[in-house]
């Protein structure tokens, strides 16, 4: 009995090895892709959510602008001043 006991020790002992050798695999893949993924996107020059937000508000800004000039000029034109 005392035999199987500590068979059955050593067994888990071994799972309990190989589930914390998968979980190191695991996380070390996941780790290498993150930072491939990472490179591919930089070579890209793709922009940040934040750039791409500025921008916008740039050009709306600057749409704005010139909707107001374009109001003012046509308001100009039409009092022939």
């Amino acid at each position: 009995m005392q035999t199987q006991n500590k068979i059955f020790d050593d067994l888990s002992q071994l799972m309990t090895n190989a589930l914390g050798v998968a979980q190191g695999a695991k996380e070390e893949a996941e780790t290498a892709l993150k930072g491939m993924l990472d490179r591919w996107l930089a070579d890209r020059d793709f922009v940040t959510r934040e750039e791409f937000d500025a921008v916008r508000a740039m050009a709306q800004k600057a749409r704005e602008e010139n909707d107001a000039l374009k109001a003012r000029l046509d308001a100009l034109e039409n009092t022939g001043g």
